[in-house]
């Protein structure tokens, strides 16, 4: 077969390091439909097929190599959409970059008209992207820069005040034309009257449907604009030809109808439709557009000479140190380095109680300064600050598609085209069986059947819902990666709980001290040896006894397995645990055992504090439950959610704990692997597994789990690999996503059923199925304002998801 270098596709592979690895690779491409000639380049660290039509296989090819277990080089970006005008353009925007060289994925949402697109940077990029988007009609926002979101919304704005003006100009143009065309028809010239001023609205106004049609038209497919174009069109050409050529009907003993005020209100009335679902599908972002709002335009810092002053965020540099005054936003992520303070941190976390802020306190970018004033030292800044991968995040998961989407996409797919199938059918029946007035009757059905079918209503049903959904969960502290597991969250029938730092606070930390005789220099030794350890338990007692005096410590020796010893003053001291003691011959007092033994019944851990001679006090160190999680667990339980508990501690803790919480089916003891492995015995049972966790053992489970949800103070890989976040890591939000998850696709049914409903009535009744009955045809104007308020209807539906409450059933 002869091919061209234009039909070369060059994959680049990430984790072939030996030639077995690129045999197994060219082995799976072997197996690909339509790859017949191809090779693995091991140096090269690619592959590379040669065969017609290559790029239409690549996504399959990148699938495969990826199924494997290697990895191929993409680039993943949201990227703005203009000149969308329905949800058919989504799709057509959608084709048109799936078909461009070097794309693997494409979504494109029309809700909030952003294509999500990955590709592989070395075949194509965004201005490649771009300019295939505008041979369609479309275009793509690839400004980079920090100001883009600014500019972005600028040209939004622009096109909102554009389409106002054209609104109200065709609405202002439309009136005299109804007016004549309802009770004028009569007066002297009043086809040309309403020819005059229906022809700015069709020809000016409404210059935008027929321009899009065009395009769509060249490239062989069709969305509203079509519709639209050829619904106007048809009534206002119609109307021109009966104006000019009366004789034609009147010969035939017919009245010449025209239809100007038809194709103008209509016109008019899809204008304003477009005007306010513009309105409302700004809404719909509300809650992303306040994230972004969070940040300050401007930030203080300290120059090389130690004066202040005010710099553009863009120029914040990491390490530059940032003054922050009573009550200023915070600009980017950092730590305190001077000066303390409370930081309200509700914006992110969704908890209402400000956070104090001292020497070493993280603060965020995004959060609000309370009533006192510090410096911190800069330490991520842009894209990389908790801010701006809360809002990445949410960016991504609005822009997503529900799995239901897909079907939906589908059917707007071929919506347009069955639509003008029916118009001519109808236009057909009419000529057929209409009698004399068939052909004026059939015009006019065909018109009211263009103008009342809808596409958008289908379109917009799945990602306003979604859209809202996302963003009501982040301003709950909720962060949902994908629309995916936010349907799925409701259908979710068993949790799975890791227990330290879900449950738990995971932060071990002193509940109780016994001393034999309460002795303020014994506090310090015990203070000053602690100090000395590296022992994640040493941590917990420096922290309780933070105030005490520290002294020169000598000879510190950790002892594996037991605890320490030290030297204070020429005297000798132990810290650890009872063999310790036991070891060394050191008594103890009978009412310190009695509290070791009550401590350790409660699966506490004891660690004794001692001199040469006895011991001086009893410690009991424990990671406490969190202060939400026994009314969590009892909230899912409620709910008819079964809820497990699995643990690597011993049996002992693992039942205390569970027990605290009212968990009654636990699991101790267990390995990462088992964990993983557990939720897999659970899934086969044909349970619906969610798995809450913090730490990297928690992964796989999270993996694993249908619904994956992460602590947000937990572990980076936990939360790249979970699909939901708990910024606050409070166990209460779980419920409250499950909720969210209900709410949201309840109104996505709602949304489907009432798009599918409208359409199924309204086309007939448009096509005239009422007219043998009593004598009924719809008006092409009525049409147009009832193809407004169907996706209106559906916005404001989803917008009804913002006001309802979460904490209610």
């Amino acid at each position: 077969m002869e091919t061209t270098d234009r039909e070369l596709l060059y994959i680049p592979l990430e984790g072939v390091e030996s030639e077995h690895c690129a045999l197994i690779v060219d082995k799976g491409l072997t197996e690909l439909e339509g790859v017949t000639t191809h090779k693995v380049e091991l140096n090269n660290k690619r592959a590379v097929i040669n065969e017609t039509k290559a790029f239409n296989i690549l996504p399959n090819a990148v699938k495969t190599i990826r199924d494997l277990g290697y990895g191929v080089t993409t680039v993943k970006k949201n990227f703005p959409v203009l000149n969308m005008t329905c949800a058919s353009c989504a799709v057509s925007a959608q084709s048109i970059l799936e078909s461009t060289k070097g794309v693997v994925g494409v979504s494109v949402n029309y809700a909030n008209n952003v294509a999500a697109v990955e590709y592989i940077p070395t075949m194509t990029n965004p201005k490649e992207l771009q300019t295939a988007m505008r041979s369609i009609g479309y275009d793509l926002m690839i400004d980079e820069t920090e100001s883009a979101h600014d500019t972005l919304e600028e040209l939004h704005s622009e096109k909102f005040r554009k389409l106002k003006l054209k609104t109200f100009g065709a609405i202002l143009l439309s009136v005299p034309v109804v007016v004549i065309g309802m009770f004028f028809m009569d007066i002297p010239y009043a086809n040309y009257i309403m020819w005059a001023f229906s022809t700015p609205v069709i020809v000016w106004l409404g210059k935008d449907f027929f321009i899009n049609a065009w395009k769509q038209a060249k490239h062989r497919s069709a969305n509203m604009d079509t519709l639209v174009a050829l619904s106007t069109g048809i009534a206002y050409l119609f109307s021109v030809f009966n104006t000019l050529f009366m004789e034609v009907w009147h010969s035939r003993g017919l009245h010449a109808h025209v239809y100007f005020e038809a194709a103008s209100v209509v016109i008019a009335f899809i204008l304003l439709g477009k005007l306010l679902e513009e309105k409302a599908k700004g809404n719909t972002s509300s809650a992303l557009k306040k994230l972004i709002g969070l940040q300050p335009k401007t930030v203080t810092i300290l120059n090389s000479s130690g004066e202040t002053e005010e710099i553009p965020i863009v120029n914040v540099s990491i390490g530059d140190t940032i003054v922050v005054k009573p009550g200023e936003k915070i600009a980017v992520d950092g730590r305190v380095i001077s000066g303390k303070s409370f930081v309200d941190e509700s914006m992110l976390s969704g908890e209402p109680l400000a956070v104090e802020k001292t020497e070493g306190s993280e603060v965020f970018a995004g959060t609000i300064n309370q009533k006192g004033s510090f410096h911190f030292k800069t330490e991520k800044v842009g894209d990389a600050t908790m801010l701006g991968q809360i809002i990445k995040m949410v960016q991504d998961a609005q822009g997503s598609k529900a799995p239901v989407q897909k079907l939906v996409d589908k059917i707007a797919g071929i919506f347009v085209p069955v639509v003008l199938g029916i118009s001519i059918l109808t236009l057909i029946l009419w000529v057929t069986l209409g009698g004399d007035n068939g052909w004026t009757q059939g015009i006019l059905s065909l018109v009211t059947v263009l103008v009342i079918a809808c596409p958008c209503a289908l379109g917009l049903a799945t990602p306003t819902a979604i859209m809202v959904g996302v963003g009501k969960g982040a301003e709950n502290g909720i962060l949902i990666k994908d629309a995916e597991s936010l349907e799925l969250g409701r259908k979710v029938n068993v949790v799975v709980l890791d227990k330290t730092g879900t449950i738990t606070e995971g932060k071990p930390k002193v509940t109780g001290i016994q001393w034999l005789n309460e002795d303020e220099s014994a506090q310090a030794v015990l203070y000053s040896i602690e100090k000395q350890s590296e022992h994640p338990l040493a941590e917990s007692v420096i922290k309780y006894l933070v105030h005490s005096e520290t002294l020169p410590v000598h000879h510190f020796e950790s002892i594996t397995g037991f605890g320490a010893k030290a030297e204070v003053k020429d005297k000798s001291y132990f810290v650890g645990n009872k063999a310790l003691l036991d070891q060394n011959g050191i008594a103890v007092a009978g009412e310190l055992s009695e509290a070791a033994n009550k401590w350790l019944a409660e699966a506490k851990t004891v660690i004794f504090f001692a001199d040469n001679a006895q011991a001086l006090a009893v410690i009991a160190i424990s990671d406490e439950i969190k202060e939400t999680s026994v009314e969590a667990v009892r909230r899912l339980k409620e709910s008819g959610i079964e809820v497990y508990m699995l643990t690597g501690d011993n049996a002992q803790t693992a039942k205390a704990i569970a027990e605290k919480a009212g968990i009654s089916q636990y699991k101790a003891e267990v390995l990462p692997a088992d964990k993983s492995e557990f939720v897999k015995q659970l899934q086969r049972e044909g349970k619906v597994v969610a798995m809450a966790g913090d730490g990297i053992n928690d992964s796989n489970a999270l993996m694993q789990a249908d619904v994956s949800i992460a602590m947000g103070k937990g572990s980076d890989i936990a939360m790249d690999a979970a699909r939901m976040v708990i910024i606050s890591s409070d166990l209460a939000k779980i419920p409250l996503a499950f909720r969210l998850s209900k709410q949201t696709v309840s109104a996505i049914k709602q949304n489907l059923f009432w798009a599918f409903i409208y359409n199924l009535i309204g086309i007939p009744i448009a096509a005239g199925a009422l007219y043998p009955v009593n004598g009924f045809l719809l008006n092409p104007m009525i049409a147009g304002a009832a193809m407004t308020l169907s996706s209106l209807s559906v916005v404001s539906n989803s917008l009804l998801l913002k006001f309802r409450k979460l904490d209610k059933s």
